[in-house]
């Protein structure tokens, strides 16, 4: 219900702010800027859609040999522990807890690719748990919030962009980006447990956030002893070695399984194809909306009062 409104005032304030630009400035290039952002906008979100389509199929068809092969089922089981902590309202040994956990895991070797279209099926499977379909529920909140703090242990995308435009040190954004996104999960972990009434102060919750608080610092010391060359080297092969190492694991142990891992693999990928059909109506929306606002001159007035108040 609130995403409606917010989605009207795009569209009501966007034609609000174009007319008084008309009336009392004159400006006759605002009503097709506006209409313009809608068609460009529209074609920006097809594009976005398209270009996961790939990707969705390929990690959906890996994700559903994971699950027919057992692998998603051993996670859920070895985090139930934790997650049962963070997601009580879970079943315990849920798939979608295997899910979670891979797209954290994606998230935190700063693999977009692989990170979307495992979180996409995560919510999924969290919306068929849901009993309120129009309403978010306690674990899609956490999900959401651990999801967007985005704790990257390597930022390897991010390292390899700057690299590509000539940044002098692409590297020198490692530390800071792993300090932030620790500090940003480990609040949004606080937060939203206070918010939901999770019970932090257990034996299992202080062994895993303390050993993550470990983990971060062993990374800092360890590649703060290195140069950068050899840093870009060591995070970029470690990244693509774990990547290979989840997608070959998953075959073998579907493999073992004795199941059909081409047909599996296709099964998925389809389910990969539909997905990124069923979000365009979505991006559209959203972009659409956001492109009215900000080519009406709304969002520069909100931006530049925000400025204002600021200085």
């Amino acid at each position: 219900m609130v995403l409606n409104y917010i989605w009207m005032a795009f569209f009501v304030i966007a034609f609000a702010v174009a007319a008084v630009r008309l009336v009392f400035i004159g400006d006759l290039e605002v009503f097709p800027a506006m209409m313009d952002s809608t068609f460009a906008s529209s074609k920006t979100a097809f594009e976005i859609s398209l270009g996961l389509t790939g990707v969705l199929s390929l990690w959906l068809g890996i994700m559903k040999i994971g699950e027919r092969g057992g692998v998603v089922a051993a996670l859920a089981r070895i985090l139930s522990p934790v997650f049962v902590r963070l997601f009580p309202d879970i079943p315990k040994g849920h798939p979608v807890t295997g899910s979670i956990f891979m797209n954290i895991a994606a998230n935190m070797l700063n693999l977009d690719n692989a990170a979307t279209p495992l979180g996409l099926k995560a919510m999924e499977q969290l919306q068929e748990l849901n009993p309120k379909k129009d309403t978010a529920t306690n674990p899609m909140i956490m999900f959401l919030v651990l999801n967007t703090s985005g704790l990257t242990l390597i930022p390897v995308s991010i390292m390899v962009y700057r690299a590509q435009m000539d940044a002098a040190n692409p590297t020198d954004v490692f530390i800071p980006l792993l300090l932030a996104t620790f500090f940003s999960t480990l609040t949004g972990i606080v937060v939203t447990s206070l918010y939901q009434r999770i019970n932090l102060i257990n034996r299992t919750m202080i062994l895993a956030l303390g050993g993550m608080c470990a983990v971060v610092a062993a990374i800092v010391w360890g590649f703060g002893r290195m140069d950068k060359v050899m840093m870009d080297t060591v995070s970029v092969s470690v990244a693509n070695i774990l990547l290979m190492t989840v997608i070959t694991g998953f075959i073998i142990a579907g493999v073992r399984k004795r199941i059909n891992v081409y047909d599996t693999f296709i099964e998925g990928a389809k389910d990969g194809f539909s997905t990124a059909v069923r979000i365009i109506p979505y991006l559209v929306a959203m972009l659409v909306g956001v492109g009215v606002f900000r080519a009406s001159g709304a969002m520069d007035i909100i931006t530049g009062a925000v400025r204002m108040a600021v200085e």
